[in-house]
C-alpha cells in the first residue's frame, strides 16, 4: 500500500476508518527523519495490512501541535481510535518489527478498560 500523507483534512477519516496506523511525525530538513524514511517505507511493504502515514509537521503544523509533537521523528501507533504508542527517535528496522509485534498484541479491550479506569481515577 505504501505510505499515506496525513493532513489536517483527511487525518480523521483515515484514522476512524483504520484500526491500525503508525503514524510517522517527520519534516523534510531533519536529518534522522530521512534516515528513518526507508525503514518505515520498508516495513509498509511488509505489513501491507496496516496503514503506514506521513505528517510533514512543517506543513501541517495543527496537527503537529494537537499531537504536541516536540521532536521529530516521532513514531505514533493508534489502535482503534486510541494512540497506544508514542516516542520520539528514529528506530531501527528490527526495533519497529517488535514494536509493530507488540503493538498487534495488545489486547484493546483491556486498553480501553484501563484508560476508563484512568478517567475516573482522576
Amino acid at each position: 500500500m505504501g505510505t499515506v500523507e496525513l493532513t489536517k483534512d483527511n487525518f480523521d477519516q483515515v484514522v476512524s476508518e483504520n484500526d491500525f496506523i503508525l503514524i510517522d511525525f517527520w519534516a523534510a530538513w531533519c536529518g534522522p527523519c530521512r534516515q528513518f524514511a526507508p525503514v518505515f517505507e520498508s516495513a509498509s511493504e511488509r505489513h501491507p495490512d496496516l496503514v503506514f502515514a506521513k505528517v510533514d509537521t512543517e506543513a501541517q503544523t495543527e496537527l503537529a501541535a494537537a499531537f504536541e509533537i516536540q521532536s521529530i521523528p516521532t513514531l505514533m501507533i493508534v489502535r482503534d481510535n486510541v494512540a497506544v504508542f508514542a516516542q520520539p527517535g528514529a528506530l531501527p528496522e528490527p526495533a519497529l518489527e517488535d514494536l509493530i509485534g507488540q503493538a498487534r498484541q495488545l489486547d484493546m479491550d483491556e486498553v480501553r478498560k484501563s484508560i476508563e479506569e484512568g478517567k475516573a481515577g482522576a
